[in-house]
């Protein structure tokens, strides 16, 4: 089951992907077999950290994501752990190699992306990644993961070394808004209640967790009690957790950066649908593709912003009350 906290909100701080740099520069010297593959973009993903402390293992493949891919599942062969950084949008551009090399092969290596969803802002919809979540899922045996501020960043990233097995994990450009204190705990397959409240759900990754926080205060004001979920394991997701909400609040919201189809939303309906069915509202991007603007603007335009996200829970009360 996912503890309980109440749910803080602090300040802009670190970006996921600085927070995931400095954690895996600070971890190096615990996991001796890590080693880092970078395609020329250090500074994007935050292993730049990581090239400062430790350039006898950090290995420049340039701009050959598919070549570095394949590369990982030969260096997991021969008992290294190798950690595969680019831009989520690139990860797609290597997906035949993460299957087949990685995951078919059953490697232990972890890829780990910067620059997902509406997160990526100024950069505009040809490099915000909104499939990446639902195209990694797809892939048999690979573990996915998309933690909400830098304290589960940092903590996640020792998770995924110490997992044996492929990984898919998101990071994050923006500066992130702290959720969790610093007696903050993460497993990997767990979700985590972060506020409670018996009239909704929220379940959010990501980005995302933030203003699902931000809409059950929005909520609170008018005397609905929202529980937030941070589920930063999309795959494999807490079914037990989700079949308990569902049974003790009786309606649903997903809350991603992604499309609306195939990642988080989709992994919630089909483990509710298979264990304990109610109204289910998906808060994510409808289908198409981004757009360049600052990440709060986006949120806004694309409807996954915190009042989106409130607005939905609504619609699922609506919905749940009519069921009744």
């Amino acid at each position: 089951m996912g503890s309980e906290s109440p749910g803080l909100i602090g300040t802009s701080g670190d970006s996921l992907r600085e927070a995931f740099g400095k954690a895996l520069s600070e971890l190096a010297d615990e996991f001796p077999q890590l080693v880092v593959l970078d395609a020329d973009i250090a500074g994007g993903t935050g292993v730049h950290h990581f090239r400062k402390s430790h350039p006898e293992r950090f290995l420049q493949f340039g701009i050959a994501e598919q070549n570095m891919m394949a590369a990982a599942g030969g260096l997991a062969a021969v008992g290294q752990l190798p950690v595969v950084t680019t831009f989520a949008v690139f990860c797609l551009r290597a997906i035949e190699q993460a299957r087949l090399s990685l995951a078919y092969a059953k490697r232990n290596a972890k890829i780990v992306a910067s620059h997902p969803g509406l997160d990526t802002g100024p950069d505009g919809g040809s490099a915000q990644a909104l499939e990446d979540l639902a195209a990694f899922r797809a892939i048999p045996g690979m573990t996915v993961l998309s933690p909400a501020d830098p304290v589960e960043m940092a903590l996640a990233t020792r998770a995924i070394l110490e997992f044996d097995g492929p990984v898919y994990m998101r990071t994050g450009r923006s500066p992130a808004k702290r959720v969790f204190g610093d007696d903050h705990t993460f497993e990997i397959g767990k979700g985590h209640i972060v506020r409670d409240g018996d009239d909704v759900t929220i379940v959010a990754c990501g980005v995302e967790v933030a203003r699902a926080v931000e809409a059950a205060a929005l909520l609170a004001e008018e005397g609905i009690a929202a529980r937030v979920v941070n589920m930063a394991t999309i795959k494999p997701i807490d079914a037990q957790l989700l079949r308990r909400c569902s049974k003790e609040t009786g309606a649903i919201v997903t809350a991603e950066d992604h499309n609306i189809y195939g990642g988080l939303g989709g992994a919630v309906a089909e483990a509710l649908g298979a264990t304990r069915p109610c109204p289910i509202e998906f808060v994510g991007v409808r289908d198409t593709f981004g757009a360049s603007g600052e990440p709060e603007e986006l949120a806004v335009m694309f409807g996954i912003g915190a009042k989106a996200i409130a607005e939905a829970a609504r619609r699922a009360i609506k919905r749940k009350r009519r069921a009744a």
